[in-house]
């Protein structure tokens, strides 16, 4: 994300307020002139500190908690810091070591693959951290197969362009027979392949009823299976990993803030909302009210898309405080997703989104 525009910074300034993020990173305390006096290298007396640490806060980059505390940083702090002061971080052997395991696991499908590299990602940082499938924002389907299996039973099986399966089991309560499963097929290939939900007009539905003739009563009901599926398809999917991590962070001690953040991500749509949109293919780095989730303004999330031909397949983060170790974290999540992109590139991994359920509404159809 582009950082937002205060006016610019001294160098000074620049140097204490990343001494500042520094601190406040490592150990969650105000911090004072004294502190960067005894730790920092500055050449400055105490007051000059003040003053710039006075100055920083006029403009918004840092907050003074308690009228006789040191400061924090504000959000645009720590916005400014992971933009223009953020070091980089160097993985030490261990690290590299489990990350490159990845390497060499033997996931074939996808939704393990990210699942995988995302609690690794937790497991390196200390963060809670999720996998993430996004909406496909214009699923359609690329091929149907109506599949006969006795007079009142056939099987609907719809291959997205994005790779998933979905299968539904219709039934009927009059006799449908082989004949009819090879037309309905044959239809929904010639009119429906292609087409996003929206794109499924009634002038098309009305074409394929006469497509089938005297089976035009199937085509309703089934239609109607096939937006619930495409929808199912569309609606992305969210695995957060490690949640009791945040307990150990003084950020979390609100119960009821923390109750919203959990409820939050377990209902999902709305961290699905941010991440299927990422800002950039890089590593993105969302701090606070920046997010468009509401109980958000004491946490940052960290996340970056997985991306193949072009085609966004998810995505891997952390999520923790807003003082989280960024460094760290942008580090850890750019390696795992290099190293889950190597594998997509060299290996034929399964997108499964196979409804393994064959289940589905029950059309009362004329056989």
């Amino acid at each position: 994300m582009a950082s937002k525009s205060n006016g610019e910074l001294s160098e000074r300034k620049k140097l204490i307020l990343k001494a500042i993020v520094d601190a406040h990173i490592a150990d969650g305390e105000p911090v004072g002139s004294k502190y960067l006096l005894q730790n920092e290298n500055f050449t400055c007396s105490s007051a000059t500190i003040r003053n710039e640490m006075a100055e920083l806060e006029q403009m918004g980059y840092l907050e003074q908690p308690h009228t006789s505390a040191g400061r924090v940083p504000s959000e645009l702090g720590y916005r400014f810091y992971v933009d223009s002061l953020i070091e980089s971080y160097s993985m030490t052997t261990n690290e590299i070591a489990e990350i490159n395991k990845l390497l060499k696991s033997k996931l074939n499908q996808l939704d393990q693959l990210l699942l995988a590299a995302s609690k690794l990602a937790g497991k390196l940082t200390n963060y809670t951290s999720f996998a993430l499938k996004p909406r496909a924002s214009s699923v359609s389907i690329k091929r149907f197969d109506v599949i006969y299996i006795d007079p009142h039973n056939m099987l609907l099986v719809m291959i997205s362009t994005n790779g998933g399966i979905v299968t539904k089991r219709l039934t009927f309560e009059e006799q449908v027979s082989q004949l009819t499963a090879t037309d309905l097929s044959m239809a929904f290939n010639d009119y429906l392949t292609g087409l996003t939900a929206h794109e499924i007009t009634l002038p098309i539905i009305i074409e394929l009823e006469k497509a089938v003739g005297e089976r035009a009563n199937l085509i309703s009901p089934i239609i109607k299976i096939i937006y619930e599926s495409m929808n199912e398809i569309d609606e992305g999917e969210l695995k957060v990993s490690g949640m009791d991590k945040l307990l150990q962070y003084p950020e979390y001690s609100d119960k009821e803030q923390l109750r919203e953040l959990l409820s939050s991500l377990e209902n999902k749509e709305d961290i699905l909302d941010l991440v299927s949109t990422p800002e950039d293919d890089g590593v993105n780095v969302v701090i606070g009210s920046e997010s468009s989730v509401k109980v958000m303004n004491n946490s940052a999330i960290v996340y970056k898309p997985i991306i193949r031909d072009g085609k966004t397949l998810g995505a891997i983060g952390i999520i923790g405080p807003r003082r989280m170790d960024y460094a760290k974290v942008v580090a850890t999540i750019e390696e795992l997703s290099e190293n889950v992109e190597t594998i997509l590139n060299t290996n034929n991994l399964i997108n499964d989104n196979t409804d393994k359920n064959e289940s589905g509404g029950k059309p009362d159809g004329g056989g």
